[in-house]
């Protein structure tokens, strides 16, 4: 059960009060339209906040005081969640019930969230200098690393192919080129700006009651100057012409990605059916893109749907041989035609509805899945506890299966080849 709070205009507080768990966590997101000019900025804040603080100026201070709250831990949260992009912090800590008599864990970790977001060091009007440049360059890293990650990459690519004229295709973690220009003054500017303007999503998971979060979190929000701006709304893809794009790139093995749009979003009534289909066409060990294209005709190493329902887009990525580039697609799009025309059995529908369930089931495991879980679903749209989430993928059919796949067409492609090719 999930218990939403509005705290102070454009600050909202969701608790999920569960006593299963050994365990709390509390995340505090910003939560940002995502835009080019400040998606960089936006990955870099939360690392140079973790940097130190007044009282803790450094990292090793840092450690030993979350030590001293039972091992407790604070890591950046940089998230895309649709046309949205947050960031803040997450924190993981003991659940009171098991500190030794006295000892309180909640009401002091939350008081070194606000010393984190609020107490920071200043050098000549701008967060610390060392601590910016320290920070961009694992941040610049963060990105190549990604870019090093062939799959990743190509996917990313995909996802810009498609998305030339909305968001949903800028990197989480922005460019590389727009973290070099980032200097402490204006990344101490853009804080504070955001900080006062941006809604706020905190949310709790452990055994404390709501009343008692919102208690410990009075005196960090009466420190807040507030001038909220509302978001603009979650959209849809914003419709632009298909395009196949191929690149060379010294690797040895293809990436190739196709990219499929669709009018559902998790914002409609047909998401569950969409959600189906996508499992039982691509995402799961049981699906028709790997029976067939993988295991049956060898096409692949590895295949694979995802469905972004915040902007009704569904991609498939492939990792081939350069020469099986052609059969790849054509078969991948065959068996989009085969769920199509409702050459689906019974047992499919079951089996991806089982590994929706479980992948669900999941997310009730630990206080860092249930944060996952509701805090994204909050953001994009979705709306759907757990339960009723699990409710509704039970009550699809195979005929509303068969009608999601008919909305899916191929927008672009991208392929990734080796340079001798």
């Amino acid at each position: 059960m999930i218990e939403t709070k509005t705290l102070l205009p454009g600050v909202t507080l969701r608790c999920c009060r569960d006593s299963r768990f050994k365990q709390g966590c509390l995340s505090f997101q910003l939560v940002r339209p995502m835009s080019k000019a400040e998606s960089a900025q936006n990955a870099l804040l939360p690392a140079v906040l973790l940097r130190g603080t007044r009282r803790c100026p450094d990292l090793r201070a840092i450690t030993e005081y979350l030590d001293e709250l039972y091992g407790a831990a604070v890591s950046p949260l940089v998230r895309r969640a649709g046309d949205y992009q947050t960031t803040g912090l997450y924190c993981g800590f003991m659940d009171d019930r098991f500190a030794l008599p006295g000892d309180r864990v909640l009401q002091p970790m939350i008081g070194f969230l606000e010393e984190l977001l609020l107490d920071y060091p200043e050098e000549k009007g701008g967060f610390r200098p060392d601590f910016v440049e320290s920070e961009k360059k694992n941040l610049i890293s963060a990105i190549e690393s990604e870019r090093n990650d062939k799959r990743t990459y190509a996917m990313g690519q995909l996802l810009k192919t498609m998305c030339r004229g909305d968001s949903f295709g800028l990197p989480r973690l922005g460019e590389t080129e727009d973290v070099a220009v980032i200097d402490p003054v204006s990344l101490l500017a853009h804080y504070r700006r955001i900080l006062r303007e941006s809604p706020i999503e905190i949310f709790y998971a452990g055994s404390a009651p709501g009343e008692q979060v919102e208690a410990f979190l009075r005196p960090l929000l009466s420190r807040l100057e507030r001038q909220p701006v509302s978001l603009p709304p979650q959209t849809p893809f914003t419709p632009c012409p298909g395009q196949d794009v191929t690149e060379t790139m010294e690797v040895a093995q293809g990436k190739l990605g196709m990219g499929f749009v669709t009018p559902i979003t998790n914002r409609t009534p047909e998401f569950a059916a969409m959600q189906v289909f996508n499992t039982l066409y691509g995402a799961g060990m049981t699906s028709k893109l790997f029976l067939n294209v993988r295991e049956t005709l060898s096409l692949c190493y590895s295949v694979g749907s995802a469905y972004y329902g915040s902007k009704g887009i569904v991609t498939v990525a492939a990792g081939i041989d350069f020469d099986k580039e052609r059969q790849t697609r054509q078969e991948i799009l065959r068996q989009l035609d085969c769920c199509k025309q409702g050459q689906i059995s019974e047992e499919e529908v079951v089996c991806a509805k089982e590994a929706i369930y479980s992948s669900l089931r999941a997310a009730h495991d630990s206080p860092g899945s249930l944060e996952g879980y509701y805090a994204t679903a909050a953001l994009s749209g979705v709306g759907l506890t757990l339960e009723a989430y699990m409710e509704a993928v039970e009550q699809v059919t195979l005929s509303q299966v068969v009608a999601a796949a008919n909305t899916v067409e191929l927008h672009s492609t991208y392929f990734l080849k080796g340079e001798s090719q």
